[in-house]
């Protein structure tokens, strides 16, 4: 360990050692951590954060996905009813309330433990970052470029598990004659936009998703390359009929119990694999990028700390952001969680083999910006929209969805 990061562990310590002795006080943690995975990987903040602190952690998990919480949070924040910290994607989910001064502005704690020295890539903490302070904690890098197939599924159907794409939607047909789902897809909104994106960036590039989302390139939109992407999306809709289940959580289950053939989903979705007993390379494959072009998305879960009169709420505001930070603190939450570190000097020797798929494409820099940071929410809900009616109602055609995605496009901020 060099000079620079020990003296950041031992400022953390240190203050950490300080609040566990100063008065103890009860933080209200909003998020939507719900399902089995992401459960007992918020367990492992909470354990943290009660034993390192002497604080007491108020869990408000609150169910539905970030769909469904997310404005709850939100309305509370606002309504002058406030949590004591919150999660959020880090992105341009908060810009308002940060505009509105309803956010703590962390920048002086991130200063005083070499945040920007130890994060990684730094494109985590900038966007945690509005008019160069900074308001919110990175916890994790979470990628939605996966593709997560059920090895015993495909041995049922009589066919190899495939290593890109095009092979899953040519093992289809055999997938479906086995009395297997080819394609797992739940009906929450994010979902099917979400499949959408990552298939534009496996099939057309990163270059092309940043071009259309990031500049708002309606000409890139309307052109060939987005063309192919919505005819995949035709044949992924194919594979999709008989998916009829609700969470993200509930499609991943049935890639875990063979009775589906695979799931595109972030990695998060490795947590069920993993509080279900499946293990990486023998039970279940995970292909990132599609296995088509392997790279990591930065999106991620980052915390939030709400405007507080309360000295005592704001102390353990602080010890809570430099909780969710310590090394073994993030080894423990992302191994649960199914997500990489943001700390690039921690020891993850537990590492199974789909995390270690992910760590060496983040060590060889393959990295691209996560959706929520070049889109508003009014426009992901847009896409959202648009997804759902596409996926669910087949008379409409590749052709006139990417009209009505253009029309999107042109309208984001």
């Amino acid at each position: 360990m060099d000079m620079k990061s020990f003296k950041a562990l031992l400022t953390a310590s240190t203050f950490l050692g300080a609040a566990a002795v100063a008065s103890a006080a009860e933080i209200e943690v909003t998020h939507w951590w719900t399902s089995g995975g992401e459960a007992a990987a918020v367990a492992e903040f909470a354990k943290a954060f009660e034993e390192k602190t002497g604080h007491t952690w108020v869990d408000g998990a609150i169910a539905g996905g970030g769909n469904t919480a997310r404005p709850i949070m939100v309305s509370r924040i606002t309504g002058g009813d406030p949590m004591g910290a919150t999660q959020f994607n880090h992105g341009r989910q908060t810009e308002e309330l940060i505009e509105a001064g309803l956010m703590r502005d962390l920048t002086e704690l991130a200063e005083k433990e070499g945040w920007r020295d130890f994060i990684r890539p730094t494109s985590l903490l900038d966007s945690c970052t509005v008019d160069g302070r900074i308001y919110c904690v990175p916890v994790n890098i979470h990628s939605w470029q996966w593709l997560w197939l059920s090895n015993k599924a495909f041995e049922d159907a009589g066919v190899p598990v495939p290593t890109n794409w095009d092979e899953f939607v040519a093992a289809a047909p055999a997938l479906r004659a086995a009395g297997k789902i080819p394609l797992a897809l739940g009906g929450q909104p994010w979902q099917s936009s979400g499949l959408f994106n990552v298939l534009m960036v496996a099939l057309a590039g990163p270059d092309v998703l940043v071009k259309v989302y990031g500049d708002k390139d309606t000409e890139v939109a309307a052109g060939p390359e987005i063309a192919r992407v919505f005819k995949a999306a035709e044949d992924a809709r194919e594979m999709t009929q008989g998916s009829n289940v609700q969470d993200w959580n509930q499609a991943t289950n049935l890639v875990i119990t063979d009775q589906a053939g695979g799931q595109i989903m972030g990695d998060w979705a490795q947590g069920e694999f993993q509080v279900a007993g499946e293990v990486a390379g023998e039970d279940y494959t995970c292909l990132p990028g599609l296995g088509e072009n392997e790279i990591i998305s930065t999106d991620g879960d980052a915390f939030y700390f709400p405007v507080t009169d309360d000295p005592e709420v704001q102390e353990a505001q602080l010890a809570l952001a430099s909780t969710m930070l310590q090394p073994d603190v993030q080894v423990a939450f992302n191994l649960k969680k199914g997500s990489l570190p943001v700390r690039g000097d921690v020891d993850l020797q537990a590492a199974n083999d789909c995390m270690r798929k992910g760590l060496e494409i983040l060590a060889e820099g393959k990295t691209m910006p996560a959706v929520n940071q070049l889109n508003t929410e009014d426009t992901n809900n847009q896409l959202n929209d648009l997804f759902v009616e596409f996926f669910n109602d087949t008379s409409i055609t590749a052709e006139e969805a990417q009209k009505r995605f253009v029309d999107i496009v042109a309208q984001a901020d």
